[in-house]
């Protein structure tokens, strides 16, 4: 997991978790992480956004164009 790297940001849990069914099922390599902290009751959500979705750079560009319908679908 040492060539992972951030792709994009997301906007919210829906889209998060929408584009983690997507790529598993397509077999793409991914993370998305979260910046929800209980500590501090998601501030850096609010400064930050949602989250983020990391891969292997070879899988970026596909994981953009499922981004980009997800948003736009």
């Amino acid at each position: 997991m040492d060539d992972y790297t951030k792709v994009t940001l997301l906007d919210n849990e829906f889209e998060a978790q929408l584009l983690g069914s997507v790529l598993t099922e397509r077999g793409v390599p991914h993370l998305v992480r979260s910046y929800h902290d209980t500590a501090f009751d998601g501030l850096f959500q609010v400064q930050k956004g949602w989250g983020h979705v990391s891969a292997p750079p070879a899988w970026h560009e596909e994981i953009l164009e499922i981004v980009n319908d997800i948003r736009n679908g």
